[in-house]
């Protein structure tokens, strides 16, 4: 893994990458290992048609160590693209936190990105709380256990990078770290746009904010958030239902002295 960008190279996957490093405002920092974003991990094959490259992505993947797998997405989305294969002693946790759908690839070219998609993650935290502190529950379980877990959801862009905030924020990691992550995505957004292209030869025309992740989209809604809630640990604590004790536990687990 390139520490310096992130990213833990993968052939099929495209925005893989671990947050541990990131430096909370005391000084301490979220342990490596423990913690991974990704995009759709319906992308890997154990299966014995799997090609090389897919068998190399297969035992990288293994290699990370992973206990619980939180998938974000649509119940139609994985049955079109898959979920994460079967592997023994690792829980499969599908916790779709978004439930209204809408299509980025179509939207015109005069709608501005930041805006526009601070406005969906709003929706996406008011509507999915039910799914959303659920997933926090499993990270929070799999960080005392010292299980690693992986969350995702198809690009690993904006549901994704929703669950990072917000565990990012209740340790408090500062917002210029977090939306520093968040824009980590551009670096795989070509490989993001070349798949949506296979996916869709007959397409002629795409949203050019496809796949990007400008810093504008997480600032609104961090913004937003702590506008509304005072923090976003207040719209944890009031529409979450997170509380100290979650808190420190998630603290405690998550975040160690000294590496950055």
């Amino acid at each position: 893994m390139n520490r310096e960008n992130r990213h833990i190279p993968f052939a099929r996957l495209h925005n893989v990458r671990d947050l541990g490093g990131l430096r909370a405002a005391d000084g301490r920092s979220v342990r490596w290992g423990l913690l991974y974003r990704a995009d759709s991990l319906g992308k890997l094959r154990a299966d014995d048609g799997a090609d090389e490259a897919e068998r190399a992505d297969w035992a990288r993947f293994r290699a990370l160590g992973p206990r619980a797998v939180v998938d974000l997405r649509y119940d139609w989305e994985i049955d079109a693209k898959g979920r994460v294969p079967e592997l023994p002693g690792l829980a499969y946790h599908h916790l779709s936190i978004e439930h209204r759908p809408y299509d980025q690839a179509a939207l015109g070219p005069d709608v501005d990105p930041g805006p526009y998609l601070a406005e969906r993650y709003l929706e996406v935290a008011h509507d999915g709380v039910k799914e959303i502190r659920g997933a926090l529950d499993v990270i929070a379980a799999s960080a005392a256990d010292e299980a690693p877990v992986i969350f995702h959801c198809a690009s690993g862009k904006d549901r994704t990078g929703l669950i990072a905030a917000l565990v990012l924020a209740l340790l408090d990691v500062p917002h210029d770290v977090i939306t520093d992550d968040f824009t980590l995505t551009d670096q795989a957004a070509p490989r993001l746009l070349a798949d949506w292209h296979t996916a869709h030869p007959e397409a002629t025309e795409i949203w050019p904010g496809y796949g990007r992740a400008p810093a504008e989209v997480m600032t609104l809604f961090l913004a937003a958030l702590a506008e509304r809630y005072g923090s976003v640990r207040g719209y944890a604590d009031e529409l979450l239902g997170t509380d100290g004790e979650f808190v420190a536990g998630l603290r405690g687990a998550l975040l160690e002295e000294g590496r950055g």
